[in-house]
């Protein structure tokens, strides 16, 4: 990376001189002198150092023929060269015999040598041997050794592993056992044997890569022992480098510095296209002036909840958190669109309003905080009423309720479900606010209750996980990342030690960077480790540093933001719905998840834990041909009244346009299903014992599936039956079929979000072609005197069926069917 933007042109002069005949001086093509040696000496010494390096590269050939191996059977050789001479790395390729020169590092303290590394394939094993043996037998017309200005040149030969190909400074070449980011540097036209490679390694590879004339970069997360098996067993690496793009670069430079880098990606924004879509940001106000943040954010939406304060950010008391959330809102961590050089096309615009008094939390009770954020988002629809809002709340209150309502968390469910205006609010789930040891991650995040408002029912409540764990500033060495790549943040906070009648907290996580400890000192939020945001004060410093579930909260936000630019007329609930079914567990979590060898009430603490993973953008609104999902926005009538009693209703079957055909071909094939069902209840709190007769929500929904061997007919009499058993107080009995789920009706249908997974073949998935969507009790049906029993309820359904690994389309058949039903519709 370069120390400044590349923003100016070439300079030019006047091309008005003579043409003369070029004259080479006498001395001018002169070969440099080679290094004096002892011919036999020397080349004793070359042929015994390839000898120990082919009696390992054999070895390492022999392993291969049982390890984890992908492309030509070959090896990486290291040649030591004089410093002075790097004339002759040409030479030590040879592309008939296809030996390829792959990396040069240069001398150092440690290697003062000049070190180069080549590819050899199997087939060319004697190449340099040969030469080595022509240079101590054999003489060229002038009587000079053969190959002498190559041979002479090289001093010593051993068998490559990663550490030859690392290219970086050596002090960034991994220290310890565990896994780092790298950039790994692909030869040419080998993107695929990589591929299969990193599949059989169990590599994390990111998804996008850089492509070059003769090379691909990839980035990889593996720790050294992988990357060195990915040298011995493929012919895939060129190079090696760590992946280094962190935050510490931009905020090492001074403010002159920021702002042409900020300039520079400025210069290829292009702003918003829908005026109607924003991310509304409830916090300490945001900074206008910021050249990043007003193409998207005008000054009649900035808007605070008391005059007196002001709209603009709190510098002192809150460090310009607002304008950091800000930033992180509209274009996620800034390292990539500063570094990356290509258009930035937002999708939607910003709002703000400043809900934190700029003198700190005095002139705020927290009992009044409903009426503040209710205050707050109001002033934001009265401003722009037929906006389409995600609302961004990364404020939340010290004391912890363990799930059970407050009047802050009912006030946000009473926001989202407001018949009238239904809304999209993404809370924060709480950072941890003490001190922390590398001893305490997981252990203190388990302990540590979601904050309110955070378990409100209806809201979207992030965790933060990390893939931070790059500590690149020469300063921090001997420290290292507390959390590992794929893990929580460690200051998030869970519901784990909650009551099963709440709900699961958070909903999803994401990136909300990491804490650095040398052992001895308690974690610390370096830049390396964090997110890239604006600043506060513009004129002074462009960017700022942000973490936690803050950092976490705002890049949902932008997520839900994206979602609603590209499907506008999306409910809430769907919008909801679709991030939570977008979202995955790292490798690291299903590790976890996978031990409990399917004991349901581990695999719900863990969900508890990491809420359904880490969402994404492409899942969240596009399918593929072997991954499709489907959604459904429908409502129905929980109860009615018969007599003086109010009963369950109504129940929906929805038949799936299921690809059977398709499915029942692929037989024994293992496929994978899931379900969310996403809806708002009406909330009604006060501290009442939480009986049935004094529930929280107004009603519960609940799913199940059509099993393969039930006609439709069984299927509602089950669905029935279900319905009746959770009513009775029998959740867990199994009407709904739960014991071929990941969770099961028992640990999935808390709250007001459900989501579970099933696998198993294709045939099976084929006849399960229809799911039911069915009431159960709440409020409303004990409570007959507030007369809400024929209120109506709707819902999001949405279904997602995957064949991984199987290259089938199940995607054309059923836009077909959909397309039939249209019609005939």
């Amino acid at each position: 990376m370069s120390d400044s933007p590349r923003d100016r042109p070439h300079l030019f002069i006047d091309g008005g001189g003579q043409t003369e005949q070029y004259r080479r001086p006498a001395q001018a093509m002169r070969a440099a002198p080679l290094p004096v040696r002892d011919r036999a000496a020397h080349a004793d010494a070359l042929s015994a150092s390839i000898g120990v390096a082919l009696e390992a590269a054999r070895a390492q050939l022999e392993a291969r023929a049982t390890a984890v191996a992908e492309g030509e059977p070959g090896f990486y050789l290291q040649i030591e060269i004089p410093p002075g001479e790097k004339a002759v790395i040409d030479q030590l390729g040879n592309r008939q015999k296809q030996i390829e020169v792959v990396a040069v590092r240069e001398p150092t303290e440690e290697t003062p040598s000049v070190t180069a590394t080549v590819f050899v394939p199997a087939t060319a094993e004697a190449y340099y041997h040969e030469k080595v043996e022509a240079y101590r037998t054999e003489e060229t017309q002038t009587g000079r050794p053969k190959n002498e200005p190559l041979i002479a040149r090289m001093e010593a030969v051993r068998l490559a592993t990663a550490r030859s190909l690392f290219t970086d400074d050596d002090a960034l070449f991994p220290a310890g056992d565990g896994a780092v980011w790298w950039e790994i540097w692909l030869r040419d036209g080998h993107g695929d044997v990589f591929s299969r490679m990193a599949a059989r390694l169990n590599l994390q590879v990111k998804d996008h890569a850089v492509r070059f004339p003769e090379r691909e970069v990839v980035l990889v997360l593996a720790n050294t022992e992988s990357v060195d098996r990915l040298v011995a067993y493929s012919d895939v690496v060129a190079e090696l480098r760590r992946a280094k793009d962190t935050p510490a670069f931009f905020m090492g430079l001074d403010g002159g510095e920021q702002r042409e880098w900020s300039d520079e990606t400025l210069a290829r924004l292009t702003p918003p296209a829908d005026a109607n879509v924003a991310v509304c940001i409830l916090d300490s106000g945001v900074t206008h002036a910021h050249s990043l943040l007003s193409p998207a954010l005008d000054v009649a939406d900035l808007h605070t909840i008391n005059p007196a304060w002001g709209t603009a950010d709190s510098a002192t008391q809150w460090r310009g958190h607002g304008t950091a959330m800000a930033g992180t809102a509209l274009y996620g961590d800034l390292v990539p669109a500063l570094a990356g050089g290509g258009p930035i096309v937002l999708t939607h615009r910003l709002e703000s309003v400043k809900i934190l008094p700029p003198n700190g939390v005095a002139d705020n009770e927290p009992d009044l905080y409903g009426a503040i954020t209710a205050e707050a988002i109001a002033r934001a629809e009265i401003q722009a009423p037929y906006r389409r809002r995600a609302i961004a709340l990364a404020v939340t209150s010290e004391s912890s309720v363990r799930g059970r309502p407050s009047s802050w968390s009912a006030a946000i469910d009473q926001l989202c479900f407001d018949p009238d205006n239904r809304r999209l609010l993404i809370v924060s789930a709480g950072n941890i606010r003490v001190d922390l040891m590398p001893a305490d991650h997981l252990v203190r995040n388990d302990l540590e209750s979601v904050e309110d408002p955070a378990h409100a029912w209806n809201a979207l409540t992030v965790g933060a996980f990390t893939e931070k764990v790059d500590l690149i500033d020469p300063a921090l060495a001997g420290w290292s990342a507390i959390a590992p790549a794929g893990e929580l943040s460690p200051c998030s906070r869970t519901s784990v030690t909650w009551e099963r009648q709440w709900p699961v907290k958070p909903d999803v996580v994401i990136e909300g960077g990491n804490l650095a400890s040398n052992g001895l000192l308690p974690g610390d939020p370096v830049e390396d480790l964090q997110l890239l945001t604006t600043h506060n004060r513009p004129n002074d410093r462009a960017f700022n540093t942000i973490g936690d579930t803050s950092a976490a909260t705002a890049l949902v936000a932008r997520l839900a933001g994206a979602i609603l630019a590209t499907r506008p007329r999306l409910w809430p609930e769907t919008v909801r719905g679709l991030i939570v079914h977008s979202a995955e567990w790292t490798p690291a979590m299903r590790a976890r998840i996978d031990a409990c060898n399917g004991r349901k009430g581990q695999i719900h603490a863990l969900v508890r834990r990491y809420g359904y993973g880490v969402p994404d953008v492409d899942r969240a609104l596009l399918s593929a041909q072997n991954d499709l999902t489907l959604m459904v926005e429908d409502a129905l009538t929980p109860f009615n009244k018969e007599g003086s009693a109010v009963k369950t209703r109504d129940m929906k079957v929805h038949q799936l346009p299921w690809p059977n055909d398709v499915l029942g071909q692929l037989g024994d094939t293992h496929v994978e299903l899931r379900v969310t069902l996403s809806y708002f209840i009406e909330p009604n709190p006060g501290e009442r014992g939480w009986t049935r007769r004094h529930r929280y929500a107004s009603h519960g929904l609940r799913f199940a599936v059509k099993k393969a061997t039930e006609s439709l007919e069984d299927f509602r009499a089950r669905v029935n039956d279900a319905a009746r058993d959770e009513e009775e107080g029998d959740a867990a009995g199994g009407g709904a079929g739960g014991d071929e789920w990941l969770l099961g009706p028992k640990y999935r249908d808390q709250g007001s979000l459900h989501s579970d997974f099933w696998s198993g073949t294709a045939a099976d998935l084929a006849q399960r072609d229809a799911i039911g969507v069915f009431p159960v009790g709440g409020w409303w049906k004990e409570k007959p005197y507030l007369e809400k029993w024929d209120t109506r309820a709707r819902y999001a359904l949405i279904v997602t069926i995957k064949a991984p690994g199987v290259e089938v389309d199940i995607y054309t058949p059923v836009e077909a069917r959909i397309a039939i039903a249209t019609e005939i519709g």
